[in-house]
């Protein structure tokens, strides 16, 4: 069984996700909160309400863009494609965070944890 991740750890992780997910195709929120879920085996989730915020932050930035979708089963759907200025955040946030494992490694010898 996998362990969630605290909520004050996951935040920081949020756009590195959703950036990631919208490189592969275009999505709406409870898709990208659930793909997200299912991808992490559970370790990450995020609540619609924590998702949008940092939806609409990346698209006041313009890493990503909504578009609103008819839905003939229900209500519509805002999906979110990403755009060429978020396609440039992608490796710089990757090696990021992949400083920040590496470091927090050293540091705490998680990756033997």
């Amino acid at each position: 069984m996998t362990q969630r991740i605290r909520s004050k750890i996951a935040r920081g992780s949020g756009e590195l996700a959703i950036l990631s997910l919208l490189a592969e195709q275009p999505l709406y929120g409870f898709e990208i909160a659930k793909q997200i879920g299912a991808r992490t085996g559970g370790a990450l989730k995020f609540t619609l309400a924590s998702l949008y915020p940092l939806l609409y932050d990346m698209e006041k930035r313009g890493w990503v863009e909504g578009r609103w979708q008819a839905n003939s089963a229900g209500r519509d759907r805002r999906y979110y494609r990403l755009t060429p200025g978020g396609r440039r955040q992608l490796a710089p946030l990757r090696a990021e965070w992949r400083t920040f494992f590496q470091a927090l490694d050293s540091l705490a010898g998680v990756s033997h944890a």
